[in-house]
């Protein structure tokens, strides 16, 4: 994480955890959550990384490894696309969008230098250059009913439609939804972005950034779900993460038969629960003791009270699902996709 962010934070009172750099909160979790649920808000989203990839051959070369069509993701456009291995699993999922004829990818923060590595791997000669922007590039992320004045307000236009992005000068704006916008900026731009930004958002933790992708069924992996999923027992090719009419790319043959044979019977869930639960954690049924009915790939607190989640779980034993173990407490899985 760029030091310079992190101190520039920390004046604003923002605390962040330990081992991960992780913004938790800025000395209410609580009162930012509820902020969350009906107010406007703007994360410091640390728990995401950035990356470039640039060269003549970076639009084919990225096409080539992604489940999503890049070939004709247009400037300005943006799209969601997995990174599978050679058996159809996912190794990282991406938001990547075309900027200036170059690509910007965002991922999860602990997956970034592991990606970013193997990515290289199979460049060879092909005329790309994956750079790490994570350390000069700041990223916001900003939702709510007054986050369009809010741009508007901080001199940043606001994108007309969901998936596509907009520019003001070197500050990229990607408007996800209906009211949530990713804000991508140069370091220069920290102090003062900042502070236009807070004059009508609150400042919240990334715990509310990740109840909100809870609440848009946003299924993000991380170094906990690396390798767990087929895209489809995400539901990312809902989100538009797949497509079925492009070329090869790693895992595509399993990802595609598991398509045309219908044989997906664990999808994306949203869960209720009294205790904390955290990504990987295993879930189980009773109507199922011989082996894990799921696995939870993003958690937060909810503003309501407990916890709020996504989770991949086996469709036929969604009604009675314990956490950690058949002995666990319940939780309640309720199909986002039904």
């Amino acid at each position: 994480m760029n030091p310079h962010w992190r101190s520039f934070l920390e004046s604003a009172e923002a605390l962040f955890d330990g081992e991960s750099n992780e913004l938790l909160h800025f000395g209410d979790a609580a009162a930012e959550l509820q902020a969350a649920s009906t107010r406007t808000v703007v994360v410091p989203l640390t728990h995401l990384a950035l990356i470039e990839a640039s060269g003549e051959d970076a639009k084919a070369f990225l096409h080539s490894q992604f489940t999503s069509d890049v070939n004709h993701l247009g400037e300005l456009q943006a799209q969601h696309a997995g990174w599978c291995t050679a058996k159809g699993r996912m190794q990282a999922s991406f938001l990547v969008w075309r900027q200036n004829g170059r690509y910007l990818l965002t991922l999860s923060s602990d997956l970034q230098e592991a990606s970013q590595k193997r990515l290289q791997m199979f460049v060879l000669r092909s005329k790309v250059k994956l750079t790490p922007l994570t350390d000069s590039a700041l990223m916001f992320g900003l939702a709510g009913p007054q986050a369009g004045e809010v741009l508007a307000d901080a001199g940043l236009p606001c994108p007309g439609e969901p998936m596509s992005t907009a520019m003001q000068g070197d500050t990229a704006v990607i408007r996800l939804d209906a009211s949530r916008f990713i804000i991508v900026a140069p370091e220069s731009e920290m102090a003062p972005l900042w502070q236009k930004l807070t004059v009508k958002a609150r400042p919240a933790g990334c715990s509310a950034w990740r109840w909100l992708d809870i609440q848009a069924a946003f299924p993000l992996v991380t170094l906990a779900t690396k390798e767990e999923f087929v895209p489809q027992m995400a539901d990312f090719e809902k989100i538009g993460g797949v497509s079925f009419h492009k070329g090869c790319y790693p895992g595509q043959e399993v990802v595609a038969r598991t398509q045309y044979l219908g044989k997906v019977k664990r999808h994306l869930y949203r869960l209720d629960s009294q205790v904390p639960l955290k990504a990987g954690d295993a879930l189980h049924s009773p109507d199922n003791p011989d082996q894990s009915c799921g696995t939870v790939m993003t958690a937060a607190p909810s503003p309501a009270g407990g916890y709020a989640a996504l989770a991949v779980v086996q469709s036929n034993y969604s009604g009675n699902v314990r956490l950690g173990s058949l002995e666990g407490p319940a939780v309640k899985a309720n199909a986002v996709n039904p």
